[in-house]
């Protein structure tokens, strides 16, 4: 009898999922993320440019040939002769009745990642929202700024640069995401409290924060193979509309390609952002409560 397979006995329960059943889960990851992945290559291939959807392509480091690809996750036996293909994968090897993930690929770097994402998730969910930044960050990021350096250049700014520059000298600038902070203009910077830096990222992170809840995709994707690819489907859906309302924010003019202003220069559009805001902090609770219940799942980090 051979001896139980390390994946087999980390979990109580493991699933043998048949040809058939893993076939159709892996066909339907593909085509819900082809909605997305397919018309960013196709505009990459024409060299267009999408100021809105292509960020998720290209701030994030996930390439669409490995978003549309499926993985079961942890503690799933796959079957049938087809299933060996996933052999060519590093972290897949062979057990009894299939193949499945080798939780022995989990460690080294993979394992230190984990720990900081597990830190950093945990820190942020046991905060509530705050829902007063009014998605400034965008408007910090073209404050004072030449015409030619603005990230989008190839879209108007609603108010021009004189009306975006008083929008931004108005109203306070509460921005607490390291990654958006730093893309603000040197003149914004001082304008923000606080200053946040890559350290203090645990101690500030925050579940209204629209980054921080786009970037449950960053953490989910980070995670795989070791979470099922429609975990990291699900977050990246869910960057997809917050990446929407953060533009629809923004200081640019998006109307021609469909997006209606949120004008947040107003009480009335504070507000509407606001209250959006926690919907999607709302929204993106369980998937971070699922990211960290994975996280103890692997082997070297509790489970």
């Amino acid at each position: 009898m051979s001896s139980p397979d390390p994946l087999v006995a980390h979990h109580d329960r493991v699933r043998v999922l048949t040809e058939p059943e893993w076939c159709a889960r892996e066909r339907a990851h593909a085509e819900r993320m082809r909605r997305w992945t397919g018309p960013y290559l196709r505009r990459r291939a024409r060299g267009e440019k999408h100021p809105v959807h292509d960020f998720l392509f290209q701030y994030y480091s996930y390439r669409p040939s490995q978003l549309e690809r499926w993985h079961p996750g942890p503690g799933v036996v796959l079957a049938g002769e087809a299933a060996r293909r996933f052999l060519e994968r590093p972290e897949y090897h062979e057990v009894p009745g299939g193949v499945a993930l080798d939780l022995a690929a989990f460690d080294g770097k993979r394992a230190e990642t984990a720990r900081r994402l597990l830190t950093l998730l945990t820190a942020t969910a046991a905060r509530a929202p705050r829902l007063n930044c009014f998605g400034l960050h965008e408007w910090a990021m073209v404050y004072r700024q030449d015409a030619d350096q603005v990230r989008h250049n190839q879209v108007p700014l609603r108010l021009g640069p004189a009306g975006t520059d008083a929008v931004v000298e108005s109203l306070p600038l509460r921005c607490g995401h390291y990654d958006a902070f730093r893309f603000f203009t040197p003149p914004a910077r001082p304008l923000n409290e606080p200053q946040p830096t890559r350290a203090t990222r645990p101690e500030l992170e925050q579940p209204g924060c629209l980054h921080a809840n786009m970037d449950l995709y960053k953490a989910a994707f980070r995670l795989s193979p070791f979470v099922p690819a429609e975990l990291v489907a699900d977050c990246f859906e869910l960057a997809v509309a917050i990446r929407e309302l953060d533009m629809r924010a923004s200081p640019y003019d998006l109307r021609p390609l469909g997006y209606a202003p949120i004008p947040v220069e107003t009480p009335s559009g504070r507000a509407e952002y606001a209250r959006q805001q926690a919907e999607f902090a709302r929204r993106a609770a369980p998937l971070r409560h699922e990211l960290v219940a994975r996280c103890h799942d692997l082997p070297t980090l509790g489970g």
